[in-house]
């Protein structure tokens, strides 16, 4: 069947799966919009709340409306934001979600294979890179990665702007590897109009150099502070999946953070995780290669150490983990825990 450009499938309407379905409407994103949902009466109400919005001039037409797996035979782009989050009080570990999510996105998947094969997976649900992992390698699915650490580096690039003040846009730096604990910043890199990390201090006359520990620490803890304010996460998942979806429908080769299997890049093969893409139209063109100091160098073995760990543990057949990450721990490779600890978004 032939795609149908401009209809996205959202797989899950609770807080994310809402919040995306709206500020898609909100940027006029999409053409079509089919929610489904294991409650359908939750779906149709979230439909509903959202058609009322079409009323007003700042919005375009869009067909919305509840759906099922069928739905995905001709669709563009599928988001899956279906299973459990991270709720207050609980184990500050992604983790924690891996068995049930397993389950959960085996069964989507199973349901999603039986229509299509053409349309951009995007994952959104946690643990968002074994996931993610998971998916491609079992069902072999072509074109599907995830969001990675692009909320990561929104964040880090809002901190860092708010510490300099400058625009969180004109900050060029990544949050690359787990969505996680071994998580990292390869500093080197960062830079705000060319101008390194290393001369921010004198550039913007600093008192005090940035704590490059204390900033990594606060960008993770920043989705536990949500979590434990309001409930959830929403607005920022949000904006990044809409960040995703933009470069894909306007084909803008866009340089992205996402989680996707690297062939070789950065010697990394057969594990998922956040790195540097090229997203278009057909999904990832590209990952690019960025120039790692040894301080780089070791984030990205800690973190592809770590994944890996986690992936040998997981029977694919059952859908399976006996793997429990570090359930509120600290993986062995960080020598400063206290500071770069797991959080979850």
């Amino acid at each position: 069947m032939a795609i149908k450009r401009g209809k996205i499938v959202i797989i899950g309407a609770g807080h994310v799966g809402s919040a995306i379905l709206n500020s898609l409407l909100g940027m006029n994103l999409a053409q079509e919009i089919v929610l489904i949902n294991i409650d359908r009466d939750q779906a149709l109400g979230e439909a509903l709340d959202a058609s009322h919005t079409l009323a007003f001039s700042y919005n375009a037409g869009c067909s919305i409306r509840v759906g099922d797996y069928p739905d995905c035979a001709d669709a563009q782009i599928i988001i899956n934001t279906a299973g459990p989050s991270i709720k207050p009080g609980d184990t500050r570990d992604r983790m924690q979600l891996l068995q049930t999510n397993l389950q959960v996105i085996s069964s989507i998947m199973d349901s999603i294979t039986r229509y299509t094969r053409d349309a951009i997976l995007i994952n959104v649900t946690n643990p968002v890179d074994i996931l993610t992992y998971y998916c491609i390698r079992k069902y072999d699915y072509p074109r599907m990665f995830s969001t990675g650490t692009l909320l990561d580096t929104a964040r880090f690039n809002k901190m860092l702007a708010d510490l300099l003040g400058v625009d969180a846009k004109s900050i060029t730096g990544f949050v690359l590897g787990e969505h996680g604990g071994t998580a990292f910043i390869p500093w080197n890199t960062v830079n705000i109009g060319g101008l390194p990390f290393d001369r921010f201090e004198q550039q913007f006359e600093l008192t005090q150099p940035v704590d490059r520990e204390q900033l990594i620490r606060d960008v993770k803890a920043s989705g536990l502070d949500i979590i434990e304010l309001k409930g959830y996460t929403s607005s920022g998942i949000a904006l990044t999946t809409c960040r995703v979806v933009s470069a894909i429908l306007f084909d803008a080769h866009a340089v992205l953070p996402l989680s996707v299997i690297p062939d070789g890049e950065y010697g990394l093969r057969d594990v998922a995780m956040s790195l540097p893409c090229v997203l278009g139209e057909n999904g990832v063109n590209r990952i690019l290669t960025l120039p790692l100091d040894e301080d780089g160098e070791r984030g990205m073995r800690a973190c592809d150490d770590y994944l890996r760990s986690v992936i040998k543990d997981i029977d694919f057949g059952s859908a399976t983990a006996t793997s429990k990450g570090w359930l509120g721990g600290f993986p062995p490779q960080h020598t400063n825990p206290a500071a770069i600890g797991p959080l979850p978004s």
